[in-house]
């Protein structure tokens, strides 16, 4: 089949079916670990949430790979973990082990040589051992201090050899470890944005009006009393769409924007003419340099506003944001 001929119904409709399989066939063995979520479980969780140093999970093939984006998603969650290649560990990374640790093993069969190579030496050091495989009778599975069960009846693949159903049921237990200690640290979104601060939940939660704010000569202000003139060459000099009106000991007054601008002219009014005071917007909306980039945010579209000033607690002017300042740092 070249790249343009379509698929026929019968073809299509095979692919549907085997991609059904496949979700099925890994949603069941999700499902069957509901009655493994056990005693086990909750002692895994106790030597997690006690462990004083940090969680190093090892695996190898893509037992490793799943046991990586554990270890990944235990660390953004507040339950600091690492990933250690069981082939390097017995080649100098088990040094990476020290007392206070505990170790958490993946391995589908249980009997992964790398992984039993190096147990004589993690049982030296004294760690707690927490297992996830498919075999309870294994090895790995009866030296270790809490064995959980992720087995599965049958591999997604139809030759019941390549890894997915039980990756996906080791993937899934690793997550509810994780949650779970989420949820027994008390871990707030707080917490997760601090140890996420280049997304976009850490900057919504991080970043403060102050960290954006255009401040000193780069705030556009003019005081009451100038004519249209003197607030228009403020506008354009400044570039932020609007200017804050002040009175002599800096505090606001109102703003003048360009939406004031067209409304201002349309009632008549020339650019030379001195009725800034009475075309400005009064009582208008503002906010202080302390709160969040994101609450400014939910200020400018509650009041359908692109610009916003920012004053002190005396409601002094002291700088000034508007949407592309927002935008610019990932807030909207």
């Amino acid at each position: 089949m070249t790249r343009e001929e379509p698929l026929s119904a019968a073809e299509a409709g095979r692919l549907r079916q085997l991609g059904l399989a496949v979700i099925r066939n890994e949603a069941a063995a999700v499902a069957a670990l509901e009655a493994r979520i056990d005693d086990a479980f909750a002692r895994a969780c106790y030597h997690m949430l006690h462990c004083k140093g940090r969680i190093v999970v090892i695996g190898m093939g893509k037992s490793g790979h799943i046991g990586s984006k554990i270890a990944a998603t235990l660390a953004s969650t507040g339950s600091p973990a690492f990933f250690v290649h069981p082939g390097e560990a017995s080649h100098g990374d088990l040094g990476m082990i020290v007392p206070g640790d505990v170790v958490l093993a993946l391995s589908n069969s249980g009997e992964t040589s790398e992984i039993l190579t190096i147990l004589p030496l993690i049982k030296r050091l004294d760690v707690p051992l927490v297992s996830l495989t498919g075999n309870p009778e294994s090895n790995l599975a009866r030296e270790s201090d809490v064995h959980l069960d992720v087995g599965v009846a049958q591999e997604a693949c139809p030759l019941n050899l390549a890894p997915t159903s039980s990756t996906t049921a080791a993937l899934a237990m690793g997550d509810a470890l994780a949650i779970a200690l989420l949820e027994a640290r008390g871990f707030t979104e707080e917490d997760f944005a601090r140890s996420h601060p280049g997304g976009s939940l850490g900057r919504r939660l991080l970043l403060h009006i102050s960290d954006i704010m255009h401040t000193g000569d780069e705030v556009p202000r003019v005081h009451q009393g100038v004519g249209l003139r003197e607030a228009l060459l403020e506008m354009t000099r400044k570039g932020l769409g609007m200017t804050a009106v002040v009175d002599d000991d800096g505090r606001l007054l109102g703003i003048y924007t360009d939406g004031d601008l067209r409304r201002t002219l349309d009632k008549g009014y020339g650019i030379n003419d001195p009725v800034l005071d009475k075309v400005m917007t009064r009582d208008c909306a503002s906010a202080t340099a302390d709160l969040l980039a994101a609450e400014g945010l939910r200020i400018m579209e509650e009041k359908k506003i692109n610009g916003l000033p920012i004053v002190d607690a005396q409601g002094v002017l002291i700088g000034a944001i508007n949407m592309h300042d927002l935008l610019r740092a990932g807030v909207v």
